[in-house]
Parts: C-alpha cells; sequence; structure tokens
C-alpha cells in the first residue's frame, strides 16, 4: 500500500531507499520472501519511471533481464506487459550475443508498478526523504527521514540512482534538481515533473566514511511525433516471432500490432554547427569535474572524438501510446536550447521539427563501489547495501540486476543463509558486480557482451537454468515457477534422450543422413531443425522456447564442451576462500602496493583477488600459501 503519512510501522526487516529500477527489484524481492518490507521514495510519478530511453534490454542488457526473471524479479514481466515493440539482437550472429530489446510504453510502465505495490502484500511505499541513518557498533539499525523519527530496520538497501546531490544543465543552465519525467495525472492527462534531488543523504554517507565520486549522465531532446516528415527516416521494425522476458508465463505482442521504430543519420552540416559552438558546450569549457558515461557519448562528444566519421546514427524512437512525443536516442547534448534546435533542424526529416523538451544532462554524487562486498553489502557499515547507479553503473537493467543481487543478500543474512556471490562465468549480473566491486569505476559503468570471457555460457535461453536455483532458496521464486522450470527441464531432457536413442532411418524426410548414428548427431547440422526430426504432432506440443534451447544445446555442444574445459582452467581459484584474512600486510613477499589493494578490496576469494588491478602472480601464490598454511595449522590442532 502507498503511505503519503507518517503514520507508518516503526519496524521493519529491510527498508529501501528510492523506487527506481533497482530499488524495485529489491523490494519485491524482499516483499516475495515474506519479509516486512518498506519502499522510499521522494514522489510517488517517480516510481518505475523511465527518463532516459524508453526501452528495457539490449546486448548484453537483455540477458540480464532474463537472468532477473530466473531470480524471481520484476523487469522482464513488467517490459513483457508494457512492449510497444520487441526485438531480437544480433540475430545473424552466435547465440553468445543475441539478446532481447522492449519499446516499451513508459507511461503504462510506471502505471504497471504503482499497481503491483499496491497489490503486494508485504510491501509499503513511503513518499518521504531519507537524511541519515541510526548506526551503532558498525551495524546499521534504521534510516532518520524528514517526516519521520527514527524507522528501524534489520537491512538497509540504498538505491538512490541520479537523486544525490543532483544537478541538471542545458548549456551554462544549471539548476538544483533530478530527473524530468511523464506521469498520468488524476485527470488521466500527460504531466511532466521536475523531481526534487536529495541533498542530506550524500554528506551523511561521507560522515559515515564513504568515498563519494561524481558522475553524470545525460538525455537527449523529445520531440512531437507531427512535426517530422518520416517519409524520409528508414524503418526500424520488431521480429516477428514469439519473443519475451519472462519464462514462467510469457505475454507475447502480435507483430501486426507493434510499433515500428526509425532510424536517421547526423550529417556534415550537423557537426559543422556542432564544431563552431563547442565552446558553448559546459563540459569542453572546462567548467566539469564529472565524468559521463564512455559508452554512451553525447553527440558533441562523438563529433569532435571521431572527426572521421561522416555521420553517426540515431534511433527515433516513440515513448507511449498516451504520448505525443518520440524520442531521439544517440543524441543526448549539453549544448544550449538555440543550438540543439539548429542541429536538429540539419536532419532528414525533421527540418520543421518542434520539440517538446530540450535535452539536459545530470550531475549527481555516486559512491566508489569498492567499498562493497560481491554481496553489495557495504565494508563500513554491516547490513546496509547499495545497488544501481548509486553504484557508478548506468541502465536500467545494470540497476535492476544489482537491486536483484541487494535484495536476495539482505534476504538470506536475515535468514542466516550463505550469501550469493555470482561467478562471472555464471550470470552477467554476476561480471558486473565482480567488475565494479573489485576494478571500480571512472565513469558510469555499461554492461558489454565483450565484459563476458565466458558469453557462450550466459545466453539468452538458459537464463532460467542457470539462475533459478538462488531465487529458489532465497524465497523469490514461486512454487509454481519453480515447478513449471522443473517441467520444462524433463521435456527437454526427454527430447534430447530420444534424439540420441532414435537412428536417422526412422525419417520420412528428403534429409541427407550421411554418417549421422543417431538424430542427435544429424541436429548438429547448421542446415537440420528439430521440426524435421519429430512427428509433426510431437513438435506442435513442445513450446517455441524449448525448441531454441534443444536446437541451441545440440547445435554448440562441441563449443560448450571447450568452453566448459576453459572454464575449469581459469577458475582455480575461484573457490579459494581468504575472507578470514583481516589484513594482508601479515603475509610476507607481498608488494608494498599488493598489501594496500587487497586491504582495501577485501576480495572474499583468490580469484577476485587476481582481478585486481596491480595484483602480479607472485602477490597470488604468496596469498595462496598462506592461506594453505592457515588450514595446515587449524588441522593439526
Amino acid at each position: 500500500m502507498i503511505k503519503k503519512t507518517n503514520k507508518i510501522s516503526p519496524n521493519y526487516d529491510i527498508v529501501v531507499v528510492g523506487a527506481g529500477h533497482a530499488g524495485l527489484e529489491a523490494a519485491f524481492a524482499s516483499a516475495h520472501a515474506g519479509l516486512k518490507t518498506l519502499l522510499i521514495t521522494l514522489k510517488e510519478e517517480s516510481v518505475g519511471c523511465c527518463p532516459c530511453n524508453p526501452s528495457v534490454g539490449g546486448p548484453a542488457k537483455g540477458i540480464v533481464t532474463r537472468e532477473i526473471d530466473a531470480l524471481g524479479g520484476m523487469q522482464g514481466i513488467a517490459a513483457d506487459k508494457c512492449q510497444l515493440q520487441m526485438k531480437i539482437l544480433n540475430i545473424s550472429k552466435g547465440v553468445g550475443v543475441q539478446a532481447l530489446r522492449a519499446q516499451i510504453d513508459k507511461i503504462a510502465y510506471h502505471e504497471w508498478f504503482l499497481q503491483e505495490i499496491k497489490k503486494c502484500k508485504n510491501l509499503t511505499l513511503l513518499i518521504d526523504e531519507v537524511l541519515g541513518m541510526e548506526i551503532k557498533n558498525g551495524v546499521v539499525l534504521g534510516l532518520k527521514t524528514k517526516n519521520n523519527d527514527i524507522i528501524k530496520s534489520k537491512k538497509v538497501i540504498i538505491t538512490s540512482g541520479t537523486y544525490m546531490q543532483a544537478r541538471t544543465f542545458t548549456g551554462f543552465n544549471f539548476q538544483e534538481h533530478g530527473p524530468v519525467y511523464d506521469y498520468l495525472n488524476k485527470q488521466n492527462k500527460i504531466a511532466t515533473i521536475v523531481s526534487p534531488g536529495s541533498y542530506g543523504l550524500s554528506t551523511e554517507l561521507q560522515n559515515i566514511g564513504f568515498k563519494i565520486i561524481r558522475l553524470k549522465t545525460g538525455t537527449p531532446p523529445r520531440i512531437y511525433t507531427d512535426s517530422i516528415d518520416f517519409s524520409q527516416l528508414s524503418v526500424e521494425p520488431g521480429t516477428n516471432r514469439k519473443l519475451a522476458f519472462e519464462h514462467y508465463k510469457p505475454t507475447y505482442l502480435p507483430f501486426s500490432k507493434q510499433v515500428v521504430c526509425h532510424l536517421v543519420y547526423t550529417n556534415e552540416k550537423t557537426h559543422q554547427i556542432i564544431r563552431k559552438n563547442i565552446d558553448k558546450s559546459p563540459m569542453y569549457a572546462g567548467m566539469l569535474k564529472s565524468v559521463g558515461p564512455r559508452y554512451c557519448p553525447s553527440i558533441e562528444d562523438k563529433v569532435m572524438r571521431f572527426s572521421d566519421k561522416p555521420r553517426h546514427q540515431l534511433f527515433v524512437e516513440p515513448e507511449s501510446k498516451l504520448m505525443k512525443t518520440i524520442y531521439l536516442q544517440g543524441f543526448s547534448t549539453t549544448l544550449p536550447e538555440d543550438v540543439q534546435i539548429q542541429l536538429l533542424h540539419t536532419l532528414p526529416g525533421f527540418e520543421k521539427c518542434k520539440v517538446e523538451r530540450y535535452a539536459y544532462a545530470i550531475e549527481y554524487d555516486a559512491i566508489d563501489p569498492t567499498q562493497l562486498y560481491p554481496t553489495l553489502e557495504s565494508k563500513i557499515v554491516k547490513g546496509l547495501y547499495f545497488a544501481g547507479q548509486v553504484n557508478g553503473t548506468s541502465g536500467y537493467e545494470e540497476a535492476a540486476g544489482q537491486g536483484m543481487l541487494a535484495g536476495i543478500n539482505a534476504i538470506l543474512k536475515i535468514k542466516n543463509k550463505k550469501p550469493l556471490v555470482l561467478k562471472r562465468n555464471e550470470s552477467y549480473i554476476g561480471v558486473m558486480v565482480d567488475d565494479i566491486t573489485t576494478k571500480g569505476v571512472t565513469d558510469p559503468y555499461r554492461l558489454l557482451t565483450s565484459r563476458a570471457e565466458h558469453r557462450l555460457y550466459l545466453r539468452n535461453d538458459n537464463a532460467w537454468a542457470r539462475m533459478i536455483k538462488y531465487g529458489i532458496r532465497a524465497g523469490t521464486v514461486s512454487k509454481e515457477k519453480a515447478k513449471a522450470y522443473e517441467t520444462e527441464q524433463k521435456l527437454i531432457k526427454s527430447i534430447i534422450t530420444k534424439l540420441k536413442n532414435s537412428k536417422p532411418s526412422v525419417l520420412k524426410t528428403k534429409l541427407e543422413v550421411g554418417k549421422a548414428k543417431n538424430l542427435y548427431e544429424l541436429l548438429k547440422r547448421t542446415e537440420v531443425k528439430l521440426q524435421d526430426l519429430l512427428p509433426k504432432d510431437v513438435f506442435k506440443k513442445i513450446p517455441d522456447e524449448v525448441v531454441n534451447q534443444i536446437e541451441i544445446i545440440v547445435k554448440f555442444s562441441g563449443y560448450i564442451k571447450k568452453q566448459e574445459k576453459y572454464v575449469k582452467k581459469t577458475s582455480k581459484y575461484e573457490d579459494i576462500d581468504i575472507s578470514k584474512i583481516s589484513d594482508f600486510s601479515q603475509i610476507k613477499n607481498l608488494s608494498l602496493e599488493a598489501r594496500d589493494k587487497l586491504n582495501k578490496i577485501k576480495p572474499l576469494t583468490l580469484g577476485q583477488a587476481q582481478r585486481i588491478q596491480g595484483i602480479n602472480l607472485i602477490d597470488i601464490i604468496a596469498v595462496k600459501m598462506f592461506v594453505e598454511k592457515t588450514n595446515q595449522e587449524k588441522a593439526t590442532k
């Protein structure tokens, strides 16, 4: 239920600060696990809002959304329910890089989450601002808010997004507030709100001892749809297949009902205007110390950094069925409004376009994520977790993945169960969390398929098989979902067994059998499909998702076996626990740099220690020998 007064319970199992993509996953995970949960946000209108792209998924990101769903999360379900278009990316490339991307209705997305909160048994939403925390003997006990006394909590999860010390700017016009977003008001009309920032929590965290870093991100202009000549743009349709993020009860949008996106390119005239006005960008005028996202640069940054490129790709994307605007992906900028309109008018089809909202950038405070364990619990304060953009990441999917992991670990700690540390070879969430907690960030971190060395394991099709066991252990996956998974796995195994036990002679097709000993061997061929090998009445009963999984398992079995051997070779240190080492200075033969870095990061395993920049093989061997000697001494006592 939604609470706007100070009449709330003074005690909770878990309190989550922030109701964006990270906060929602953490809060719903806690509530679904049966824990009394409080979700605090500055404005009800900010719940599940999408101040940047109206989309979920993308390369690597779409697989994260599938992983969240497998853990019992909400993002995939919401995206399916609110989709405008769905496509599978990199379909012509290998299965290790394929991922889903949904264009979503951002108004419907926000409304869907509000309704889910109201229906959720153990979840309360409070509209308030967190000013500080109650901490005793290094353990968090609760929160102090603007309108309430201390709210007691066993665990606290901070998912403050881009709100801490938020400052927006267009050109040299700086203002202190959070993101700008749209919502459906009580009159059932689209309204825009300038959200307040959070200006007390960041100082509180610094006083506690957290290192704060300053980052920035941006969002492009919103343009009235009826002011664009779409005949000059390229059409970008969805994929004509049954595609969904959710595993259990997927929602499919028929291809005939999907909206189309469009594609347009900048040109030399666009670039000339940028070069002529680059001194009007606060980023290039030297007025900003914050660091922006490397893999999602502003349009002026693209033009200046990649001066050899004659044009840059831009996507024209609808925001909602209820809105009359488009989102121009790839056109974020810090240039002033008068320059922005000049630039837009150089684009084909945009010569007479009208702007509903100009692009702006936002600066905000985040914490140095090396101050967190891979469980996302703070090393400084026990029971305090962080997730999302506050950890120096970018993107709805990265945020939601961290929120899910932080929520699960808070649940497990309350239930006195072993924490969940996801390995790099079992999830993209594990890759991301290992990267940020081990190496830190210098700019807003974005997941890429190239960051995952085991990406043939981390596929779109097998997220359920990789992750659901962790959701079951935490209590975030329902018994019904667990049973559906077991049924699916039995079906896959039975069909694969049938293929292995059936000789090609049973076929009544014109397939060239060759040296294939059974149907399993025959299915390994690129041109052969499962429907070619099974009777029509049997094949029709198999869900499309299962057909896809079986074909991938069989066709890529050789590559998967090679990957398994590689994993065994490279992960020999992953299970060596070094979390009990309180001070690495006691280990002889370690360099001063290694001692300092190991004491700062406090790696949980030798594998994590190996990935810390500046730690070499000699250091790793020294730590390994120390652990072995310590274990031997304990065994002889």
